[in-house]
């Protein structure tokens, strides 16, 4: 199945076109200081004239009623420009577990505002990771703090994994509400903004939810991740392609020298096949494809921007360029949800 149809790359154009005029460099640094960690306003466009938050919602919510292989074209897009948005965590992360969730009246309750580009955050991890849940519930009691939620300080809209004697349940809760903590923590990527959420007997509103909802969850969190992880290589190569092809040494630009062409010959080669994975992944939503991009992708993310960092020289790791903000999305994006390491053991098994 061919991955990038006539509409997808009518898409892909749009979200191009939109982020060339809205997202430069210079934009995405405003973004990155700014109190809530992304430009609303870019979000607004992106939401309205586009509708990507809208994307993989089904239309009785309000939504467009694509599948996620289009909510992957705008990740993708994303991940390009490194541009700072809601997207990953309350358009993809905070939609799809509500839709996973298979809870009716928590669809349309929430699903529409969601749609329309109001921010939702899924609590979840422990301050180990993705492995166990930060937060236990008592009845609809929740105790304990959710680490690395993506925007967990901005959104209006809470969904709160917490262990409980059943497993894990799902719950939303009010940010306001008492007893809720919410804080932005400082990362290594400054284009990801992350927060520590805490509970302190906090009275959750319980929504229905399957067994399987953070296996499910997590399968939809990977596939996604990975395809910022390819545009994102994708634009360290095109920067490093376009530094080489004028930066002059021994009288000769450094990108006519044959060793030079060798290694940008290899990061091509690992782009093409994370796309490839990626892009297999997101077709199939099969977890094993899913585990899969997440370890290549990550990996290649990583060379790509080490590589990226050699050949640009002393320049790259200066503030200034921005060779050195992709090779730190590269390794924040490799611990997202889990370090590669971590699903060798799930592949194997």
């Amino acid at each position: 199945m061919t991955f990038e149809t006539e509409d997808r790359a009518a898409l892909r154009q749009s979200v191009r076109d939109l982020l060339a005029k809205h997202s430069d460099s210079a934009a995405v640094r405003k973004a990155i200081a700014s109190a809530d960690g992304f430009d609303p306003a870019l979000w607004g466009r992106l939401v309205e004239q586009i509708g990507v938050a809208a994307l993989a919602i089904p239309e009785e919510f309000d939504g467009v009623g694509a599948s996620l292989a289009e909510t992957h074209v705008v990740l993708e897009e994303l991940g390009r420009t490194l541009t700072p948005s809601p997207m990953l965590g309350s358009a993809v992360l905070a939609a799809q577990t509500v839709l996973l969730s298979g809870d009716h009246d928590a669809c349309a309750r929430l699903l529409p505002g969601i749609a329309a580009g109001e921010v939702a955050a899924v609590c979840w991890a422990s301050e180990s990771g993705w492995t166990a849940t930060g937060v236990t519930a008592s009845g609809d009691s929740l105790t304990g703090t959710a680490h690395y939620v993506l925007g967990g300080d901005v959104a209006t809209t809470l969904l709160v994994l917490a262990t409980d004697d059943a497993g894990v349940s799902l719950f939303e809760v009010d940010p306001a509400a008492g007893g809720v903590d919410r804080r932005r923590v400082p990362t290594m990527d400054p284009t990801r903004s992350l927060a520590e959420v805490s509970f302190t007997a906090v009275a959750g509103r319980r929504l229905s939810s399957p067994a399987d909802l953070v296996e499910r969850l997590k399968t939809v969190a990977l596939v996604a991740l990975s395809a910022e992880q390819v545009g994102a290589a994708q634009a360290a190569l095109d920067l490093t392609v376009d530094y080489t092809k004028n930066r002059k040494q021994f009288g000769r630009v450094i990108g006519s020298f044959q060793a030079l062409k060798h290694r940008m010959a290899d990061m091509y080669a690992l782009v093409e096949t994370a796309r490839s994975m990626s892009y297999a992944a997101a077709l199939s939503q099969d977890p094993q494809d899913a585990y899969a991009a997440k370890i290549y992708c990550s990996e290649a993310f990583e060379q790509v921007a080490a590589e990226a960092i050699q050949l640009h020289g002393g320049i790259a790791i200066t503030w200034e360029h921005d060779a050195q903000l992709y090779f730190k999305r590269a390794h924040g994006t490799a611990q997202l949800f889990g370090q590669p390491r971590d699903y060798l053991t799930a592949i194997a098994s």
